[in-house]
This record gives C-alpha cells, structure tokens and sequence, in this order.
C-alpha cells in the first residue's frame, strides 16, 4: 500500500501521528530496550490473556516484538507506518505484517479472519472514531473471539509527558485520554461485550529489583489497583454471542442420595429436545447405586445413563462423567435437589441467549428455607463471593453452589488448559470458575430458590471446607492475579 495514498487519506492530526511514527521507527527497537522492563511486564500480562498458539491479530503491531513474545500458531500485524512494516517484517519472518490503517474498512475487510485474539495495545489512544474501530472488528471474530484492548491509565499521562522530557520514554504525539470506564462504554456501544477489565504496573522500572514485587504482589491489590500504571479490557462481540444447540447432557452426581434419584427424575424439565440425564455414584453405603440402576430401567423414555466414579470427590464425579457427556450444553445438577431441578431452564436461557458463556448459579440473593445453610457456612460464602470476585475480576456471589452451565465445547477447552492449574480441588468448582476465567468466558450468577434437604444430610464440614476455600483465595492469587 503506497504511503502517500494513506498519508492522503488522513485526517491532519493522524497525518501528524504517521510522521512521528516515520521520524522515529529507525528508533523504537533502541527504545523498546531501554524500557525492556516495562514491556516484560506488560507482555507477561498478556501471554497469561492470549496462550500460545493462538491466531492473533494486533492492530498498531510497531516492528512487532509484541506480537512475536505471544508465540501464535498464526500472528498478523497491522500498522500505517512503512517503515514500521520493513523492520516488523525484518524481525519475525514467520509472521505476516499489513501496511494499512486499521480504521479504514478496506484495510480490515482484506484480512483472512477470523482471529482467536485481536490485540489493540496502546494503539486505541491514536484513533479518531473508536467507537467505529471498534464496531468494525464484528466481522474478524467468532462466539469465542476475545477482543483484548491495554492502554495507559489516565491518571499517569502528567507523569509520561513529564518522562519524555526527561529523555526517559519515547516521545508521543498527543493521545486519546480514556479511563477504563471509557473502554467499557466505548466496548458497549460498539456492541462489544466487556468480559472483565484489570489494571496493574505500579512499577515501569527495575528498581533494583523491587519493580517486579510491587507490580506481581502490590498493584494488583483493592484502592491500589486504582492508580496503576496499565489497564487491560477483555470484551467479546455480542453480535456473535448466539449460538444454537441441540442438546444437553444433566450431570448428577451423588453420594448417599438414594431417596433424592427418583424426584430427580420426576422433577426434570423438558427444556430442550434432546436431553441426558448422568447418574454418577460415588462410593455410597445407602444403596444410592441399585436405586440409579431401577429408576434407569423404571424410565425407559429418558435417556438416563448410569455410572460409578473411578476416583473419589465431587471433582473425579463430575469430570468423568463430563468426558462421557454427549450433549452441546452441560449442566450439573447436585443431587441433594437443594437447587430444584424445576429452575434449569433459567440457565440454559442465559447460556442460549448470549447472556454469559459460563452460567454459576447463586444460593446467597433470595431469602433461603430455613436450615438450608448454616449460618457461619452463610457468612463464610459470603466473604469468599468477595475475595473472589477481586481475584477473577468478574462478578462471583456464591462459587460453591453445585449448579453450574456451560458449553461442552468450553469445557473441552477448559481441560486442554488444566495443566495451568493442576489438580487442586476436591469438588470440582473452582476447577471450572478457574478455568473460565483463565478462558475469558462471560460468567454470569442466575439467583436460585435454595431450598431444604428432604433426604440425607448435607456432606460440607464447615471448617475443612473453610480451610480449603481459604487455600483456593492464595491459590487464585498467585495463580490468576500476581502473574
């Protein structure tokens, strides 16, 4: 693409921008070095958002280290300074590099997407019209395009210029001022769906080693976070947010159920078409087994299936019976029924509609039947719905309720990731909300009625359990926050 036709194309103060970039592209890899620091940290953040082998696209890609350091299967970069290209081009070879600017349809219209990621890094501050940017990245994304957008805070932009003057930051031309709250509304009415936002770096220097602490342990911390140095905005498109399906596999496990399999059964909705029902026992002493096997052949018209977990915990019940799922949709039903099975419909919709990718249900919003939560296991929930919600950036009210709705595609996903995480946990919830939000899914809480036990007693101990959580908040910590 000939300059002089961008050049020609552009407003005055983005003419403005493509000279500096040009007076200054022979300089930037001398750049990139000298603040090497804070680029590691920026793009370690990122490599946690976009794994490896990824197809990525970055928009405002420079001579293309970024794009480089997240190792895609399939990496293009766009950028409207030529010489920007040449040396991009010169550096990673095995990427693919495009001349063009990003706001013009036709530059985005010829590329070959759609993209796994699509990367707008610091680039958003040199746009006209994000709003319109934006709303035409629609066509380059699927259901599970995530759009990953990180800039400067606002509250910093005194403190770069006042750097630049030092000869401590390369120069900038006068930059968009957007907060994160800016983002998200932008996001919005470009139809992007904002998934979860971070802000982080209270640190762009080594300090002699005391950079790296603050910016892992420090600025990622409630009323700190507030005046970090970067901010990061995960969205998804809401025009690709739909997707049909044709069936749903219903995960029961059950421990010691034995008078609650049958009502499960009864009580059951027809909510789609096509509907499995898993029985998976775990080593009960109650008989719970023979009485899934008679209610299997005493409901002929279900497609009920039956099995034993090979392991022990929530966790091994759920999982193993997950792999053996043949439904579109996976939703796991406690058998104790304290979540009435009447209420499922109410997460497939919010999972159908595009509404969340990852639907958790919530036992702490409506008043609760008495003695159907402890009340020292009722604030306990109710501290970890907060803890939580800060670890994962997106809004947790209740992470143990054993209902829990996703796609079985997002699930097999979710697994090729597991070895990020390990095997941490006996009951299986974290496992999945860990692994959603290491995903980007949209998770959203659906209330339920959390109703009384009519048979059995409740499997929880309040302290065990307790301690647990507690090593699940320095677990996520170290694992999702302090990266």
């Amino acid at each position: 693409m000939d300059m002089t036709v961008i050049s020609g194309c552009l407003s005055p103060r983005k003419a403005g921008i493509l000279d500096h970039a040009d007076r200054v592209a022979t300089d930037r890899v001398a750049w990139r070095e000298k603040n090497s620091f804070f680029h590691d940290e920026d793009e370690r953040y990122l490599r946690f958002l976009i794994p490896a082998g990824s197809r990525v696209l970055e928009i405002g890609c420079g001579v293309g280290d970024t794009l480089a350091s997240l190792a895609p299967s399939h990496g293009v970069g766009i950028d409207f300074c030529r010489k920007h290209i040449g040396i991009a081009r010169q550096r990673h070879p095995d990427l693919n590099f495009v001349e063009g600017d990003a706001e013009d349809p036709a530059t985005l219209e010829a590329l070959q997407g759609p993209f796994d990621y699509i990367l707008v890094l610091d680039t958003i501050g040199s746009l006209e019209d994000c709003q319109k940017f934006i709303a035409q990245l629609h066509p380059l994304c699927t259901r599970d395009t995530r759009l990953v957008i990180g800039y400067f805070s606002h509250l910093w932009y005194p403190v770069l210029k006042f750097a630049e003057l030092l000869g401590l930051r390369m120069p900038q031309p006068d930059q968009n001022v957007l907060s994160p709250s800016d983002l998200r509304s932008l996001a919005r009415l470009a139809d992007f769906d904002p998934v979860k936002s971070e802000q982080r770096v209270l640190s762009p220097v080594r300090m002699f080693g005391l950079g790296r602490f603050l910016n892992r342990f420090v600025s990622v911390l409630p009323g700190i976070r507030q005046v970090a140095l970067r901010h990061y905005m995960v969205a998804r498109s809401s025009r690709r947010a739909k997707e049909e399906f044709c069936s749903a596999t219903v995960v029961v496990p059950a421990r010691n159920e034995r008078g609650n399999i049958e009502p499960a059964v009864l009580r059951m909705p027809d909510f789609c078409g096509d509907i499995e029902i898993i029985f998976i026992e775990g080593h009960s002493q109650d008989g719970t087994f023979e009485e899934m096997e008679r209610v299997k052949q005493a409901y002929p018209a279900r497609d009920i299936k039956v099995m034993r977990q090979p392991g022990k915990g929530k966790a091994d019940a759920v999982f193993t019976a997950f792999d053996a799922a043949r439904g579109d949709l996976l939703i796991i039903l406690d058998a104790d029924l304290t979540m009435p099975p009447e209420q499922i419909p109410k997460f497939v919709e919010a999972l159908l509609s595009g509404k969340g990718e990852f639907v958790n249900g919530s036992r702490l919003v409506y008043p609760m039947d008495d003695g159907a939560m402890r009340f020292l296991n009722l604030i306990a929930n109710k501290i970890f719905s907060y803890l939580f919600s800060w670890l994962l950036n997106q809004r947790y009210t209740d992470t143990l309720c054993g209902t829990k709705v996703l796609r079985r595609s997002d699930y097999q996903r979710l697994k090729a990731g597991k070895a990020y995480f390990g095997d941490f946990d006996p009951f299986g919830d974290f496992d999945l909300i860990f692994g959603a939000s290491k995903l980007n899914l949209k998770s959203v809480d659906l209330p339920i009625r959390y109703a009384a036990r009519t048979y059995g007693e409740t499997q929880i101990s309040r302290f065990r359990h307790g301690w647990m959580l507690l090593k699940m908040v320095a677990f996520a910590f170290l694992k999702i926050k302090a990266i």
